[in-house]
């Protein structure tokens, strides 16, 4: 009676194992950097439908380009907001990062809000999985 395998079986499991791996790598490569982009999105629509929207109840404007988002952690001005929440807007007043580690930009333009996240390289600008990311053309 036989108790182990030969070297040619052990040879074509090896090499099936090889064929379903040389199948499935291809469909899971770049789902990592995608994934990101997506949290990134959901980041900055419930930042948006969150603290911003908030804090525009609050006080009736939303923060400018120059308080950014540190405005929905501590109260930039007193007078300017007097009716601000006692309690800021954001959990424990972290300002959340993208998926990449780097802040969020904050855009103010006269009323219309823009995040935009600078993507996996960091930078303005980039193509394809380098591409900056904005709240604006996230899906809703």
């Amino acid at each position: 009676m036989r108790k182990a395998f030969s070297l040619i079986e052990l040879m074509i499991v090896i090499v099936i194992l090889g064929l379903l791996a040389a199948m499935v790598m291809p469909s899971l490569t770049g789902k990592g950097e995608e994934a990101k982009r997506n949290l990134a999105c959901v980041q900055m629509q419930s930042l948006y439908n969150g603290a911003i929207d908030m804090f525009k109840l609050d006080n009736g404007m939303y923060p400018t380009t120059e308080e950014g988002l540190e405005a929905l952690a501590s109260n930039p001005d007193e007078e300017k907001y007097p009716n601000y929440s006692k309690s800021a807007y954001l959990k424990d007043g972290e300002i959340p990062k993208d998926a990449w580690g780097s802040k969020y930009i904050y855009i103010n333009d006269d009323g219309k809000i823009e995040l935009l996240s600078l993507g996996a390289d960091r930078a303005e600008g980039g193509k394809d999985e380098a591409a900056d990311i904005k709240l604006s053309e996230c899906k809703k």
